[in-house]
């Protein structure tokens, strides 16, 4: 029986098409990284805006609950008047400013900011000219990555309440 004839052909893999194929594979698992990344930035996002908009609902839920106070909302800082307190009476404007003092307290503890805010921020404008009143109110933050040039993200819903 004749000896099977050899060849001179080289069987399996070279050296350069391990390498290439180590390469390819590399920028196979950076892509896949970066998508890690992103997603956990998305993530991020989510929750902060989840957190603004229930906020905001919580903001729109104490006006609602005063309706008459309308412009004592718009303070910028509010004041502690300890209103929750059992036996404490307030009147509607106390009362508005003691709403202002906890939501911005709470937006500062839930949202993002920077180290002059210390969190986030909340603001509410009021329009009277208008029947029933309107206030539009701004959840506002700032996110990491987030450059001066850049507009900070927010959330803003408008709500009608009537002073009945």
């Amino acid at each position: 029986m004749p000896l099977p004839k050899l060849s001179n052909r080289q069987q399996g893999f070279s050296l350069i098409e391990v390498l290439i194929a180590l390469i390819i594979m590399s920028v196979g698992m950076l892509g896949i990284a970066g998508l890690y990344v992103q997603s956990l930035q998305a993530g991020r996002t989510s929750m902060f805006r989840h957190q603004a908009v229930a906020l905001a609902g919580d903001v729109a839920d104490r006006i609602r609950a005063n309706p008459t106070a309308g412009i004592s909302y718009t303070d910028p800082t509010g004041a502690d008047n300890g209103c929750v307190g059992a036996g404490v009476d307030c009147d509607v404007a106390g009362m508005a400013l003691h709403d202002v003092f906890l939501w911005k307290q709470q937006a500062g503890d839930s949202l993002p900011g920077s180290a002059a805010t210390g969190g986030g921020d909340v603001t509410v404008q009021f329009d009277d000219t208008v029947v029933p009143p309107l206030f539009t109110i701004t959840v506002s933050w700032e996110e990491p990555g987030i450059t001066a040039l850049d507009t900070p993200p927010s959330y803003v819903v408008t709500i009608p309440v009537n002073p009945f």
